[in-house]
This record gives C-alpha cells, structure tokens and sequence, in this order.
C-alpha cells in the first residue's frame, strides 16, 4: 500500500491523484494508517509479500485472469511440496502426518437450557461459538454463564451468592463475527482522530498559528497536495510578508472553499478586502404591497365606429 502515499506532511498521509480518482469511482475515502500507531494498522500477513516474490514476480504480467488462477494453483501445490524453513518439514506431508492427531469439532451451538461458564476478557467480550459477543466491562476478568434460547445468546451472572441477572442478550451470529453493543462500553466508540504532529520545522512554524493551520493540512492532504511539504515553506513566507491576522483570514477562506494550494492562499491575500463574502440565504422577505384597483379586459376594447362616419371606415 505504499506505493499509494504522495508523501507525509505533519504525520498527515497524501494520498497519490490517481488513488483518490479511484477511491471516487468506487465510492470509498481512504484512511491510511499512522507510523508507529498498532490500533490504526491493518493486519496484513507475511502471505502477501510470500506470494509476491514467489509468484507474481517471477511470472508476470498475467494476461487473464483465468489463466492467472490456475498458475496460482500450481504455485500452491508446489510450495507445498517442498520443506518449509520454519517447520522445517513439507506442509503436503506434516498436513498428513497431523489429520490423525485432529478430532471432530464440538458443536458450536450450546443445548438449548444448557449453560456454559465463559471468562470475559480484556475486550469485554465472551467466545462462543467461535463468534464473540460484548458484556458489560464491569465483568471483565469475571465468569459469566451462556446459555442459548430460541436464537438468542444469555449472559447471566454466576458465583457465589449471585441471582443469576441477565447481563446481556446478543442474537447468535455466524462463526468468526461479533455482536457488540455501544451501552457495554459506556456509549459508541469515538472516531479515531488522525491527529497532525509537525516534525520538519516548516511544519511546526505553520502549525504554530493553530486550529485553522491544522484544517488546512488535513484538507490539503485528503485533496492530494503532493506538494504540501515544500508549499509550507511558501506559505510561512506569506505569512512572514502579510502579517498573521490577514493571513490567518485567507488561510481560513481557502480552507472554507477548498482551495489548498499556496498559489491561492498567495491571490486570496492579494485580493484583500475586495473578496466576495458569501453567506446563506436568509429567511424569506414578506412585504404588504398596496392594493391597487383593477377593471376587466373589456373596458380597453376599441368599440365599433358607425359605417356612416369615414366612409364606412371602422
């Protein structure tokens, strides 16, 4: 994903043009990851970059995708057939070797009335059938006990002395999912904020002038300003040359109508005073207009001259 990002200003990923004509087309915003952040990452398997050196690399370009898949296939049976280096045994033959060791799996279904004794972990979430469903985080660390009834998961309280509360009602989902509720967790999960951190000294000098200096690197680089780094310089220059309150203005007004380019902060500062100021339509203006008095089409009709006057002229 990489090869995806124009650049970093302020711990702000720039995505490429090419990526947010994409993400346009197919209707998603891209979110990437910040460095050195574990909870914003993505899991990626070491599989990918496996299958890329081994297999699209060496056998590239794929000119159908049909065509594509049965080499991936035979790719497959290949690797596995050889010895692995961290197991060091073939995967085809150990794969044999250990389907006599495996036994069936118990079901993922509890008996209806039956109750099984789960421990809430760090999460606040119990396993069960290979799905995950929230309780309350009072009860991490506790015992709780499960027991299903007509498509729906109980979680009571069990122990000593316990009455046996219902806790949390989920409704089963299929393996591998999770039912969470937001009242387990005292409400919804807040957004995750992406938030700018300067590190070049352009970046903490613009920075510096405030909320307003922050709006617009973020928008700068969710537009796809690949050149946001080296314009900071430029725009730190405008504000040395104008002042801060006229250029806070015109960084505000180019942050108000999108315009992320220190070209336009530079003719939005030389514009001064002469810029439009647009506002929202106002409530609708009702006047009384004065009554004034008509008459009917009939009083302006041209009537009739006699035949006798002008010769019979009309």
């Amino acid at each position: 994903m990489g090869c995806l990002k124009g650049g970093v200003v302020a711990n702000r990923v720039v995505p490429t043009p090419q990526y947010l004509r994409l993400a346009a087309h197919y209707g998603f915003r891209p979110d990437f990851c910040e460095a050195h952040d574990p909870q914003s990452k993505g899991i990626v398997e070491n599989l990918v970059g496996y299958a890329k050196r081994d297999l699209v690399v060496p056998q590239a370009p794929f000119t159908d995708l049909v065509v594509a898949n049965e080499q991936a296939a035979a790719w497959c049976v290949e690797v596995n057939a050889v010895v692995h280096s961290e197991i060091c045994a073939v995967p085809a033959e150990q794969l044999v070797i250990e389907r006599e060791l495996l036994g069936p799996l118990p079901s993922l279904r509890a008996s209806i009335g039956r109750v099984v004794i789960r421990k809430v972990d760090r999460l606040s979430c119990v396993r069960f059938g290979s799905a995950r469903y929230s309780v309350p985080t009072r009860l991490i660390g506790t015992q709780v006990g499960l027991r299903t009834d007509d498509g729906r998961l109980l979680v009571i309280v069990t122990g000593t002395g316990e009455t046996g509360e219902v806790v949390a009602e989920h409704i089963l989902v299929a393996p591998g999912e999770a039912s969470v509720l937001d009242a387990h967790y005292g409400g919804p999960r807040p957004a995750p904020r992406r938030a700018v951190r300067p590190k070049t000294v352009a970046e903490k000098e613009f920075c510096a002038l405030g909320p307003i200096a922050e709006a617009f690197i973020t928008g700068a680089a969710a537009a796809g300003n690949t050149r946001l780094g080296p314009e900071l310089t430029e725009l730190n220059t405008l504000h040395a040359a104008h002042g801060e309150q006229p250029f806070l203005d015109a960084l505000g007004r180019a942050v108000a109508f999108g315009r992320w380019r220190a070209a336009d902060v530079r003719s939005i500062l030389a514009a001064g005073a002469g810029t439009a100021d647009p506002s929202p339509a106002g409530d609708a203006l009702v006047l009384e207009l004065p009554v004034v008095p008509v008459r009917s089409l009939a009083a302006y009709a041209i009537e009739a001259i006699t035949t006798g006057n002008a010769g019979g002229a009309r």
